[in-house]
């Protein structure tokens, strides 16, 4: 029995970055790979014989990650007392606080297990001897490969099925700002299956792009172990830095750029993989075709050839048309079939520029492309792998990739426009150009990695692409207008009074017609639905198709809006009224400064978030509306939060003060900021606060600005993530700048 080492190796836990960085490389993974062989020797009974312990998964590999888990199977040929044996090795594992895969089997039990299983036949391909009978280890590892290679044709539907669910589960490595290095498509896991189609000898699988790939996401792996101090495998944002720096990167940016470089080499080579097995399968099925793969015209100068797209003879000659490789590419996403490999390299050496302006032809098929649906997305990415992305488009080469570090994002910014476009196609009937609807989605960020708002510096560059590719100057300018005006919408549904002639007013003078308010409509949508689920609320639709409506009124009858008259039942009676219905909350009391306030911390201790609230003093009633939505999805207890708004009303302080109490606790983040904007309404200035949330922020902000003696008619509360941006319309025209130094001192404290 060996005697040595008696403990696992051990991970530094902190140290220099020089010390970290020793356990980096592949050099590094293969000596934790012998530090572990040699300490399970150790626990192993070196007298027993047909017993033997193999090790499979990142040990078998011997690229073992500083925090892994041990994957191992304790194989025997029938050996009495198998159970205290495996107790007596897992156990030690176990105390030694290493995460454990733990199998027990006989030679027929694991190639059974394997022949019906294929995660299981998949995982024994990386099976090594590691202590015990060698001979029946290798019994073991030359039956397993002997049968994978035999079933795998079989298996490899069932493996492709399992998959799409784990990419349905945890999305693409390549395009996530926040993604799982092993589980995400074009991650680790995929690599393994793309050794398994190498061994099955159903296509050459690890070229040396793809094993550079691996060895780079397996060094960002172990940084992000070392960074971290356990076993990780999401890159999440707050660590990219320390990962970027240990694998000596610029910073995260460039980290993230690596990544999904390496995942889109991962995630391609894996889809040819899945073709090379589908037309394997195929070609079984109906035995050995005598003569040419059939082919089936599917555009002009396009054909299907054994499920992939490929060009037609006629399509080949000495000067191609310059519009082939975007007609290729429309047919590829509208029929939803894959453009053949050989296809794309042609397309990417020989297809010549396009002419400027783009021909019609051409134009016609990006459109095409963008409005093609589910096979946007494969098609576009499969384009970029070979080039042809930028030869139409120029500037695609600095959004690649491109990082965006709001937490609302999910998506990098390349695949963030080509998910807008996609998103849009789900609004192109509801405006009278689909064509410009689907343009001006995929353009409407391109301004951002620039310096400056990227709605002002992304404008003219969509407009130069938009003359580029052939609209005509109509079109142009109504794409600058998208672009410039892609976020009016949202801002002022949820920033500014809805029932104000001047906000109204002010939308529709931007706007200019209807049609291009349609347009922006859906645009807001689409670029909502690309950007994450936090971008978006039923809420939040309600709004903006309320502005929508409002403004499409304006600009036809030229009708402006009201402003809402209070409850009638809040304006008699007794005092204090509270009347709770639905998301809205209405309280009346004897006029009286700091009701606001008063109320929102109310809400705020039932967890209630406020959207929107409006204020008004009538015949000596002070009456406060808001509009409510439940902090955590369950509604608060209607009973109970009556019963405190009428102690607040009738001037009860303990809740404001418990409420105080806990926001000072709570208080952190970057610092705030105040505009003002004057002139957006019709009687009053709007005092816009951005900061980060915390709990009671509107309680303490009202009461700020009522200690300063500023009358709040209106608030609108926008929270975008862990940030908010508070709309307060402050009565009066606030000319003074003395005046507005003290309210926003005042404010800027209270946060």
């Amino acid at each position: 029995m060996v005697s040595e080492p008696s403990a696992p190796p051990k991970v530094p836990s902190g140290g220099s970055l020089d010390t970290l960085r020793d356990h980096l490389g592949a050099a590094a993974r293969v000596d934790r790979a012998a530090a572990l062989d040699a300490w399970l020797q150790t626990l192993f009974p070196a007298h027993l014989t047909g017993v033997s312990l193999v090790a499979v998964g990142g040990l078998g590999r011997r690229d073992c990650a500083p925090y892994s888990d041990l994957d191992l199977v304790l194989l025997h040929n029938g050996t009495a007392g198998i159970d205290r044996i495996a107790s007596a090795l897992w156990y030690p594992i176990w105390d030694a606080r290493l995460g454990l895969d733990h199998s027990v089997r006989t030679l027929p039990e694991a190639l059974s297990v394997a022949h019906d299983d294929v995660k299981v036949s998949l995982g024994l391909l990386d099976a090594r001897h590691v202590a015990g009978d060698a001979a029946l280890s290798a019994e073991l590892i030359a039956a397993t490969s002997d049968q994978w290679r035999r079933t795998a044709v079989r298996l490899l539907p069932q493996l492709k099925e399992i998959t799409a669910s784990r990419w349905a589960a945890h999305g693409e490595l390549a395009f996530l700002l926040e993604g799982d290095l092993k589980e995400a498509a074009g991650g680790l896991r995929d690599l393994t299956i793309l050794r398994g189609i190498g061994r099955a000898g159903v296509a050459d699988t690890m070229r040396p792009a793809v094993r550079a790939a691996n060895l780079r996401l397996l060094d960002t792996r172990d940084a992000l172990h070392l960074a971290v101090g356990r076993r990780v495998d999401r890159l999440v944002a707050q660590e990219r830095a320390a990962v970027a720096e240990l694998l000596g990167l610029d910073d995260g940016d460039a980290l993230l750029r690596r990544v999904a470089g390496d995942a889109r080499t991962i995630a391609h080579a894996l889809d040819d993989a899945w073709r090379a097995a589908d037309r394997l399968r195929s070609g079984r099925r109906r035995g050995t075709p005598a003569g040419a793969p059939a082919r089936r015209p599917v555009a002009r100068d396009v054909v299907e050839q054994d499920g992939e797209l490929v060009l037609a003879r006629t399509a080949i000659g000495p000067v191609p048309d310059p519009t082939l490789s975007l007609r290729v590419a429309a047919a590829a996403a509208t029929v939803r079939l894959p453009i053949a490999r050989a296809t794309c390299e042609w397309l990417a050496a020989f297809c010549p520029p396009l002419p400027m302006p783009w021909p019609p032809a051409a134009r016609a098929a990006l459109v095409s492309l963008l409005g093609s649906g589910q096979g946007l997305l494969p098609t576009w990415e499969a384009c970029d792998r070979y080039g042809l992305i930028d030869a139409w488009l120029p500037e695609w080469a600095r959004l690649r990739s491109l990082p965006q570090h709001h937490p609302i994002h999910r998506f990098t910014l390349d695949r963030h426009l080509v998910q807008a476009a996609y998103e849009a196609t789900a609004f192109t009937r509801e405006v009278d150009r689909p064509d410009l609807l689907l343009i001006g989605a995929f353009l409407h960020d391109v301004g951002k990695g620039l310096p400056g708002d990227h709605s002002i510096v992304g404008a003219p560059i969509a407009a130069d692409i938009a003359t580029r590719i052939g609209l005509p100057p109509a079109d142009v300018a109504t794409i600058e207008k998208l672009v410039r005006l892609h976020l009016l919408l949202p801002d002022v549904a949820t920033r500014r009074d809805l029932s104000d002639p001047v906000t109204i007013t002010t939308v529709a003078e931007a706007v200019g017609d209807p049609a291009t308010l349609d347009l922006l409509h859906a645009l807001t949508r689409a670029d909502s639905h690309a950007t994450g689920p936090a971008a978006w609320s039923d809420w939040k639709g309600r709004l903006i198709a309320e502005l929508v409506r409002r403004v499409h009124t304006a600009l036809d009858t030229g009708a402006l809006p009201t402003p809402p008259e209070p409850d009638p039942e809040l304006l008699e009676g007794e005092l204090p009224a509270v009347h709770l219905d639905g998301d809205r909350v209405a309280v009346a009391a004897a006029d009286r400064r700091g009701l606001l306030g008063s109320v929102a911390a109310c809400l705020a201790m039932h967890r209630l978030d406020v959207i929107a609230a409006d204020a008004s003093t009538v015949d000596g009633r002070a009456i406060v509306e808001f509009t409510t939505q439940p902090r955590y999805g369950s509604p608060a207890d209607p009973v109970a939060l009556a019963a405190d708004l009428r102690r607040v009303a009738a001037g009860d302080v303990s809740v404001t003060q418990r409420l105080r109490a806990r926001a000072m606790s709570a208080r952190g983040g970057a610092a705030p900021r105040v505009v003002w904007h004057r002139g957006a309404a019709t009687d009053a200035a709007v005092l816009e606060l951005r900061a980060a949330d915390s709990a009671g922020l509107l309680f303490r902000v009202a009461s700020a600005l009522d200690d300063a003696g500023a009358e709040v008619r209106a608030a609108r509360i926008s929270t975008l993530g862990g940030d908010v941006v508070d709309a307060f319309y402050l009565v009066g025209a606030w000319a003074e700048a003395a005046d507005r130094d003290r309210v926003e001192a005042a404010v800027i404290a209270a946060v």
